[in-house]
């Protein structure tokens, strides 16, 4: 079990973004569809909360599944202290972690670029890490 380069997290990481994105705008456009414009307070709020809550289904339960489908083409597994897959909690609670370390400008996410282990801060604090998948283990 050793931990992906920082090419590979960087890819990996591009990857998502491009995929979490093509997925805000299809759930921003249902949102329009049956709420009307979402330009001002309140529905402004409300549609950023179910963007964030549209975010995080998707990414815990990918996670609780071991890989994103960006960490699949990356080769990269997601698992908990123990090599095992994560549980729906700690899913959640990296989600939590991560979304913290956005908002104080990606510390998270720049943190991999100073850990020995090229792990986010949002993984060191939930337990978690990102690893090389084993393809033989796969088939």
């Amino acid at each position: 079990m050793h931990p992906p380069g920082y090419f590979r997290l960087l890819a990996s990481l591009f990857y998502e973004a491009l995929l979490l994105l093509a997925l805000l705008f299809v759930a921003t456009f249902l949102f329009v569809v049956f709420f009307g414009e979402a330009t001002h307070p309140p529905l402004r709020y409300a549609l950023q909360l179910y963007l964030w809550l549209i975010s995080g289904l998707y990414l815990c339960w990918s996670w609780s599944r071991g890989r994103t489908l960006a960490m699949q083409a990356w080769n990269i597994r997601l698992v908990n202290a123990n090599g095992e897959l994560l549980s729906m909690g700690l899913a959640l609670r990296r989600y939590l972690l991560a979304t913290i370390g956005l908002v104080l400008g990606g510390i998270g996410f720049w943190w991999a670029l100073l850990d020995r282990e090229h792990r986010y801060l949002h993984d060191r604090l939930a337990g978690t890490r990102l690893i090389m998948e084993n393809r033989s283990a796969r088939r």
